[in-house]
């Protein structure tokens, strides 16, 4: 299975903001990917990460990796998702991957470390 996550450059993420948990920072969503990655290897599916920035590019990053690989399921990060300032990006990501990879799964986690949960939950967790 091959997996492509999507979330925020984590240098790019304004920690400041009340709507994020306080405490988090760049360094800890650096862990949380690598944990992931490692995660979904072990499980015995190749995963990319794909990070954008809450910018009007993320939709159209993320058509580009689309098109340029063949993906089994797309992980959209919760700091996509939850952070109520950004809807608009979410809402690209989604039409993005809607008009790019309409048959690809779309799977959401909580955190980065529990994004091999969520693939497994979307796609039935067996390697395709």
């Amino acid at each position: 299975m091959r997996v492509l996550m999507v979330g925020y450059e984590p240098d790019a993420v304004e920690f400041s903001d009340p709507a994020l948990p306080p405490g988090l920072n760049a360094e800890k969503i650096h862990q949380g990917i690598k944990v992931a990655l490692e995660d979904m290897r072990s499980r015995g599916w190749t995963a990319e990460q794909c990070f954008i920035r809450p910018d009007d590019q993320a939709g159209p990053i993320l058509k580009q990796m689309l098109i340029a690989g063949s993906y089994d399921c797309l992980v959209i990060g919760n700091g996509v998702r939850s952070w109520p300032r950004h809807l608009p990006v979410f809402e690209s990501l989604i039409n993005a991957a809607r008009e790019t990879a309409p048959n690809v799964p779309i799977a959401f986690n909580t955190r980065p470390e529990d994004s091999g949960d969520a693939v497994a939950r979307v796609c039935g967790g067996k390697p395709l």
